[in-house]
């Protein structure tokens, strides 16, 4: 079929030159692609009308004319040579600009520099296909490399590609592709929200439909928490982020008062099963769900986060670590911090399980921003915190982020040197260009109908969603959602400005909170602007990490402590190589996490499993509390060996009880637990620098 179809323009070029050679018009063009073509003067006139147009010109003759003068300037410049369509578009400028039509030859300019944007967006798009059909992209450690995964990840980079040419303003367009801003789940721009605190309880008292029929509400441990895990299921299926149960603990209470541990516990232990390996997102992915837990000191749910916490610490099925959920404990003085709160046991228990297994990660209710609301804030292992709300209720429950943009604050850094006026003034401008982009990012999701997200909108998971008809539009419900501005790469940005990052001098410490508080004072004024939600968020960057350095790399060369390694440092933290005792970490990151009110974590690093230094893990949480932490985690390497289930930091390709090289490698990576083969390039850069921190006393 290519070979008649190549024939066939041979015969048909063959033609016209006999037909036009007599009188002296070109005869053939060059496309972009190599291939021949029939000249068309007449496309060359329809361009020059349409770009006059655009300027309030609507007279074809004189297009036919210019049309003329370009014909004749492309004799003069190649005489009997063939050229090619850019030659002929830059002579369709040069020609208007000199016979005076300014105006259109501006509307001629931007109508070709957006249809070179379309086009390279589809050669990009072959690029991008022929990649993932190799291996799906790796900017997501949760996404699989299974025939759906690649599937998902070819209509996401068709989405990518059409929503940069197609839908976002240019000025935003071209501020996400030159690296200046990302626009994060960009594949989903138009399509959905990012998460959502799953309000559970209601949700398992009255039933459901997740699609072909009701789902009557549970009577039994074990039916709740399969329901559970339909719920996240369902919902991850209408949304590209996380999904969270924000009182887990309470909303399964009431379906285990009059059951024993034992049934508890196999409850629990199925529903962590399911978590692992139940999928969403066609097959892609399994949910990315996070349970809040620890505040409820009632018996029965005791009971539910006691038994929960046992069936995480024993892992699966051959003692596998679970990747999935996420488990946030919440930290309360009176309730469970100290020795005689009610909950103190489980807080014991937590440890415990966290110094094993990773997860539990720590809340802090008692922290300056989020006391005020008791033990109502929840968060997702990704970090989200959504509470605050100009249009409703200041609660977790029915609500999340619609989603967020990240600033490339390295960038603003390298271009303004040590200039810091400069900088604060550059800073100013790209949160305005950021701050509109997720504007207009909402007013497109707002134009989305009930019938858009069937279970999340249709089930009523989202606040004031009950009622709603499947055409309604969802504006007045995700007004009460967050729209959150996200940076990376403080450290860097500190290295550039004073030569110093927060974790090697006071000075620049001072500085980046300097820093945190002017974007935080800009979002709180676009807040006021917009009527809508706007957050600052510690940004969880995965393949971000990466991709902003690698195009600052290639655009102002390798800068010393910014620019020479694969990645850049997560938001507000301290440089993962950089040796530093847990104690001064946690001080000097603590005081950032008041200004990210759209999310913050810190983390410290073991070299190994803390399992037998269990007091010393209480005190770090203590002095977390002491030091203003919203939000934290313990990292150590998990390894597992999958022929002989030997479990420990293995240091070999090999396992030290059988050898054998089928290794699972768990990590923490941006606030979630996965394995290292699923790490991306920078990731695992940052992973092989990633050194622990010294357990040492406060001086």
């Amino acid at each position: 079929m290519i070979q008649e179809k190549l024939i066939y323009e041979t015969i048909d070029l063959n033609q016209v030159r006999s037909e036009r050679s007599e009188r002296g018009a070109f005869k053939v063009i060059r496309k972009r692609d190599g291939r021949l073509a029939e000249f068309n003067e007449a496309k060359i006139t329809e361009a020059i009308f349409k770009a006059a147009e655009a300027v309030g010109g609507e007279d074809r003759t004189i297009a036919m004319e210019l049309t003329l003068e370009v014909l004749k300037f492309l004799r003069k410049e190649f005489g009997d040579k063939i050229f090619s369509v850019e030659d002929v578009q830059d002579s369709v400028e040069k020609v208007l600009i000199e016979k005076g039509h300014a105006r259109t030859a501006k509307a001629y300019i931007l109508y070709r520099a957006r249809r070179t944007r379309i086009r390279d967006a589809k050669s990009e798009l072959m690029d991008a296909v022929e990649e993932i059909l190799v291996e799906t992209n790796r900017e997501n450690a949760n996404v699989s490399n299974s025939p759906s995964a690649k599937m998902l990840q070819i209509a996401s980079a068709a989405s990518k590609k059409y929503y940069l040419s197609r839908l976002i303003p240019e000025e935003q367009a071209q501020a996400h592709s030159r690296g200046d801003i990302h626009i994060h789940d960009l594949d989903f721009y138009g399509k959905t929200l990012t998460c959502v605190q799953i309000p559970l309880g209601r949700l398992l008292r009255e039933g459901f439909n997740n699609g072909h029929g009701y789902i009557r509400p549970p009577k039994r441990p074990s039916s709740a928490t399969a329901l559970a895990a339909i719920i996240l299921q369902s919902s991850q299926n209408d949304m590209h982020g996380g999904q969270a149960f924000p009182f887990f603990d309470t909303d399964i209470s009431e379906f285990v008062r009059d059951a024993d541990d034992n049934e508890v516990y196999q409850a629990m232990e199925a529903f962590i099963y399911n978590l692992n390996s139940m999928h969403s997102r066609a097959g892609a992915q399994v949910p990315f769900s996070s349970l809040n837990i620890g505040t409820d000191t009632s018996p029965a749910a005791r009971k539910v986060v006691k038994n929960l916490l046992l069936a995480y610490e024993k892992g699966l099925g051959r003692g596998e670590n679970p990747i999935f959920p996420n488990i946030i404990f919440r930290v309360k003085e009176g309730i469970n911090l100290n020795e005689g709160d009610p909950n103190y046991d489980l807080l014991k228990l937590a440890i415990r399980v966290a110094s094993r297994r990773l997860n539990p990660t720590f809340s802090f209710m008692d922290s300056s921003f989020n006391s005020k609301y008791g033990t109502e804030v929840s968060y997702m292992g990704c970090r989200t915190r959504v509470i605050g709300n100009i249009n409703g209720p200041e609660i977790s429950e029915g609500r999340g982020n619609l989603s967020f943009t990240t600033v490339n604050l390295p960038r603003v850094a390298i271009k303004s040197g040590t200039n810091l006026d400069k900088f604060f003034r550059e800073l100013d401008q790209v949160l305005d260009l950021t701050v509109s982009q997720l504007y207009h990012r909402y007013k497109v999701q707002a134009n989305l109908k009930v019938r858009d997200m069937p279970f999340l909108m249709g089930q009523g998971l989202y606040l004031d969603s009950q009622g709603l008809k499947p055409n309604d539009k969802i504006e007045e419900v995700i007004k009460h959602g967050t729209l959150s501005v996200g940076f990376i790469g403080l450290a860097e940005t500190l290295k550039m400005l004073v030569g110093k990052h927060h974790g090697e001098s006071e000075d620049a410490n001072s500085l980046g909170l300097q820093i945190a508080e002017f974007m935080r004072k800009k979002l709180d004024e676009a807040t006021t602007e917009y009527n809508l939600n706007y957050t600052l968020l510690a940004t969880p960057a995965e393949g971000l990490s990466g991709r902003f350095v690698n195009i600052d790399k290639r655009e102002y060369g390798s800068i010393p402590g910014v620019t020479d390694r694969e990645y850049y440092t997560n938001s507000f933290h301290i440089p993962v190589g950089y040796e530093i005792s847990i104690f001064d970490k946690v001080a000097i990151e603590g005081p950032y996490h008041k200004y990210c009110n759209a999310g913050h974590i810190s983390y410290i690093e073991f070299p190994s499993p803390p399992i037998h230094n269990l007091e010393a893990i209480e005190t770090v949480l203590r002095h977390m509390k002491d030091s203003d932490i919203g939000y934290a985690g313990i990292n150590f390497p998990v390894d597992y060996c999958m022929s002989c289930s030997y479990t420990g930091v293995i240091n070999k390709d090999e396992c030290p009880m059988c050898g054998s090289i089928d290794i699972k490698r768990v990590r923490r990576i941006t606030g979630y637990l996965s394995t290292v083969d699923r790490f991306n390039d920078a990731k695992q850069c940052e992973l092989r620098d990633r050194v622990p921190h010294r357990l040492l006393e406060r001086e």
